[in-house]
């Protein structure tokens, strides 16, 4: 059995996947987008956190949190948001999709088992994380621009002057080393700072 080792720093800045099960495109129906968000809203009421940014595309969700000082527990966090999403929306899991190892350990199947998350270094890893966060829907072949995609944290940044309304429009959906470049189609990335 993998050992599988999760950073733990009190009050760190997270990048976090969670990927629906066997990749099903769940979050395209509205039911499955609003209960997602209201797990989060009931999960930041009992466990508080900040989100800095966020993207939702219909098979997975891109994230950074900023936990409390003093409070490294993002895991149970995750573990709150799935459980209220999976109950709520088990009607939308076909069983047939199911592994077998859900079926025997009565999972819902809406989620995979686990999920990836990275500690934020530094701005430039904020900025780096953040960016690739807002071009996800681009990247995906969903939208053309990242202004474009209704279920991110992109109109935020744009609000506060981070990003402008245009940013990455002149990018090619074919880059994928995007937010890991100082300069990108030209336009030199904007300095990001950690919204709420």
């Amino acid at each position: 059995m993998p050992n599988y080792r999760r950073s733990k720093a009190p009050g760190a800045a997270y990048f976090f996947t969670v990927v629906t099960g066997r990749r099903q495109p769940y979050f395209d129906a509205e039911v499955a987008r609003n209960t997602l968000f209201a797990a989060i809203r009931k999960t930041r009421d009992s466990h508080p956190f900040r989100i800095d940014a966020w993207v939702l595309l219909p098979d997975h969700f891109h994230t950074i949190w900023t936990l409390p000082a003093g409070d490294a527990d993002f895991s149970q966090r995750w573990a709150h948001i799935k459980r209220i999403t999976s109950n709520a929306c088990q009607h939308l899991v076909d069983r047939n999709m199911m592994s077998p190892r859900q079926v025997r350990t009565g999972e819902h199947g809406f989620w995979q088992h686990r999920f990836w998350e990275h500690q934020i270094r530094d701005d430039t890893d904020f900025a780096t994380n953040a960016d690739y966060i807002h071009w996800n829907p681009v990247k995906r072949g969903l939208v053309e621009r990242p202004a474009d995609w209704p279920y991110s944290s992109f109109p935020k940044y744009v609000a506060r002057k981070i990003y402008p309304n245009d940013w990455a429009a002149t990018v090619s959906a074919n880059a994928s080393t995007f937010g890991e470049l100082p300069m990108i189609g030209g336009q030199v990335r904007p300095t990001l700072v950690r919204i709420s």
